[in-house]
């Protein structure tokens, strides 16, 4: 499993056909979960963990690897599963969300799965918001397999912030984006959530869609009603991986469509930031930024109004 990610330069041709890849893992003895591969740096046997004091319930210790200490999380505890009984005979999962490096604590990992993202359906409605899943799908074998939102682990463990810095929105850029339309396109309930809060400090009109289906539905849907998408909306601000359709075939679908096709997208994940720079291009966004920083997002926002303005 080590060096998953030499092989990028294939898995490049799945970006905007829709489909991706899975590592499947267990935590317990029956229980397959999975993350998006790359989001995966490598996977190895857990190496000695030291005690790291003070430290969340969670992360049961930090180790060395080629000179850098990584935080070790304890998945099924972070999950609000029963805790790893040890961590004799586990496997580390190495990721890097969000410009982070950290690993899993996981029981085994099974194997790589290449799927469809038609075939991955959102959590039951009546699970609420509590849980920590972004997707579910069922393999060939019939076998459950639930996805797992990392990103509301890792905001639970180490909080952020949603605030804007003074010094960047003064009243004549607030003035210039208050009222303005921006579409958030995210399958996770705490991504969005954070984008709600600081755009919130912009005065700004949020449109948001829980994944690429939702939000093209919805876009047709204005255009129907005689509604210029590119006029109306400032931006619309996709994540990378969602379940039904993800980010990367949304911008493809969007291109394709005379009537959505001028629509200003920036591309917002966690996902390894050198290769969605390179995909930019490829499926025809206008910009890409990592999460989750509120100082860059409202300055990308500015930015996009201000150029705006200079095109009027």
């Amino acid at each position: 499993m080590t060096g998953i990610l030499d092989a990028v330069d294939q898995r490049t041709r799945m970006v905007g056909q829709n489909r991706f890849e899975l590592l499947l893992f267990r935590l317990g003895r029956h229980q397959l979960f999975a993350i998006n591969v790359f989001k995966v740096k490598e996977v190895l046997k857990l190496p000695r963990l030291n005690a790291l004091p003070n430290s969340h319930p969670v992360v049961c210790g930090v180790t060395n690897m080629r000179g850098r200490t990584l935080p070790v999380i304890d998945l099924s505890a972070a999950i609000g599963m029963p805790p790893a009984a040890s961590t004799e005979g586990g496997h580390m999962i190495v990721a890097e969300y969000n410009g982070a490096v950290q690993g899993f604590l996981v029981s085994d990992v099974e194997r790589i799965v290449n799927l469809d993202w038609a075939d991955v359906m959102p959590p039951p409605p009546s699970a609420g918001r509590a849980h920590y899943l972004t997707a579910i799908t069922r393999l060939e074998d019939n076998r459950l397999v639930e996805i797992v939102d990392v990103e509301k682990v890792l905001a639970e463990i180490t909080p952020y912030t949603t605030d804007i810095s003074p010094e960047i929105v003064d009243e004549q850029a607030r003035q210039a984006v208050a009222g303005r339309n921006i579409m958030i396109v995210d399958d996770s309930h705490t991504a969005r959530d954070q984008v709600r809060r600081c755009l919130a400090q912009l005065d700004v009109n949020l449109v948001e869609a829980v994944n690429g289906t939702d939000a093209l539905q919805q876009l047709k849907d204005f255009a129907a009603e005689g509604i210029d998408i590119a006029e109306t909306f400032l931006m619309l601000i996709t994540d990378a991986e969602m379940p039904e359709m993800d980010g990367y075939r949304l911008v493809t679908e969007v291109r394709q469509d005379p009537q959505l096709r001028d629509l200003y997208i920036m591309l917002h994940t966690s996902m390894s930031g050198s290769f969605n720079e390179a995909m930019v291009k490829q499926v025809g966004c206008n910009d890409f930024l990592p999460k989750f920083e509120s100082d860059r997002l409202a300055e990308k926002v500015l930015e996009r109004v201000k150029q705006v303005q200079r095109l009027g």
